[in-house]
């Protein structure tokens, strides 16, 4: 699978090096001027930018992104790592979803630290951490949980692009946590995911 990643920080060179190495040819781009030259040629695209930044950004490529897979990795956070309020009834992924009204965006990674996105932290007890997938799409839905299976996380399904609600609270929590202490070499491990 060709994989087009939109950010080339932490989360996005990490998530790189693991579609790599599990074959995949993975890219991640830092520099505004190639975005549309490498998106043109991914099966999948991953936003691994700020939220902050989404609004501005996504406009600029929808052409360049209709028709394909959007994985929002994002969570809508304040500078200061505070939760941004955008209601009960929204989530950050949604509004991604309506800046690209031609893409099928799909919520994924986002309550993974990437200090756990390396082969040697993303099993824990024998249980691999559980990466989260939510999007109105099935089939894009179950190409994002084939992706974050073969780079060695546990895909769950967890329905339509409106859980994303959930998953970006889920993401807040764990923030919360990491921020009083707890450290980021921590994730989630839900009990009935497939590995």
């Amino acid at each position: 699978m060709r994989i087009a990643i939109i950010g080339a920080g932490q989360v996005g060179s990490r998530l790189m090096q693991l579609f790599s190495t599990a074959g995949h040819d993975a890219r991640a781009i830092g520099r505004a001027d190639m975005l549309e030259a490498e998106i043109s040629g991914g099966d999948v695209v991953v936003l691994a930018v700020p939220f902050a930044a989404c609004a501005d950004l996504l406009p600029r490529l929808a052409g360049a992104l209709a028709g394909k897979i959007v994985v929002d990795v994002t969570n809508p956070v304040a500078p200061d790592w505070s939760p941004l309020r955008l209601g009960e009834e929204n989530s950050g992924a949604e509004e991604i979803a309506r800046l690209l009204p031609r893409s099928r965006v799909v919520k994924a990674f986002n309550t993974i630290f990437a200090d756990v996105m390396t082969p040697e932290k993303l099993t824990r007890d024998g249980q691999r951490v559980t990466c989260f997938v939510a999007g109105n799409d099935q089939d894009a839905r179950n190409a994002v949980a084939e992706l974050a299976d073969s780079a060695g996380f546990g895909a769950l399904d967890v329905g339509t692009l409106p859980a994303a609600r959930h998953l970006e609270a889920m993401a807040h929590l764990n923030i919360a946590v990491a921020l009083s202490g707890g450290g980021t070499d921590a994730a989630f491990l839900y009990h009935n995911a497939r590995h």
